[in-house]
């Protein structure tokens, strides 16, 4: 079941005129949310998606990113507009996914899963695949897929047993967080950082600011 996280800070931004519509993060991320805050939103509530991120018989990778995507948009609209609240609301959902090939990665749970990951990952280029979608007050839906190249310096045991000793990949897609510890194993970075964090910044502002989001008096509010 969606339980909808709200707090004191997840409030309408006023920029000397009237609140603007308010928006929803279809996600628990941390990361998402400070990215959103990194760019002056504070969304008004966090609505996570509990969906199945199995991936498909014969699915790409990038069908795989796309399609949670849209899956934990549509699991949490119903929720939000029965809301008062949120029934004008914004959505703004996205999905993250790594690969080797078309070999997905795992959202590494367990420690053997993160130290396959990384040994994997080790001397070697991957793709970062991060699909956002974003649902307007009327209910259309728009998306984007970004795909971000990744190359790993060759990794020795001990940089590995360190990293995994740091708790830090937990949860995360291919078992590590760029914007962490795992910054120093990243020889090459082609595409964006954000995606590769969990959101795709200048994507989610373009797609925000198409629809009517009023996303230069966020950045008024936060400065």
């Amino acid at each position: 079941m969606n339980e909808l996280l709200t707090s004191d800070a997840l409030k309408p931004q006023v920029s000397g005129g009237p609140a603007r519509p308010p928006l929803v993060l279809a996600s628990a991320s941390p990361r998402r949310l400070a990215l959103l805050q990194q760019v002056g939103i504070e969304p008004d509530a966090l609505l996570p998606a509990d969906i199945d991120e199995t991936p498909r018989k014969s699915e790409s990778p990038r069908d795989l990113a796309r399609r949670l995507a849209r899956e934990k948009l549509e699991a949490v609209q119903a929720a939000a507009r029965r809301r008062d609240d949120l029934r004008e609301a914004y959505l703004v959902s996205a999905d993250t996914v790594v690969a080797v090939g078309r070999r997905v990665l795992p959202k590494a749970e367990l420690l053997d899963e993160a130290a396959d990951c990384l040994r994997l990952l080790s001397g070697r280029a991957h793709r970062v695949y991060t699909a956002v979608c974003i649902l307007s007050p009327k209910d259309r839906r728009r998306e984007r897929m970004v795909e971000t190249r990744v190359r790993f310096k060759r990794l020795s045991n001990r940089e590995i047993e360190g990293y995994l000793s740091s708790g830090e990949w937990r949860g995360k897609a291919g078992g590590y967080a760029i914007q962490g510890l795992a910054a120093a194993f990243a020889v090459k970075l082609v595409g964006s950082h954000s995606a590769v964090v969990g959101l795709p910044l200048y994507e989610t502002m373009s797609l925000l600011e198409g629809e009517g989001f009023p996303v230069r008096g966020a950045w008024g509010a936060a400065t």
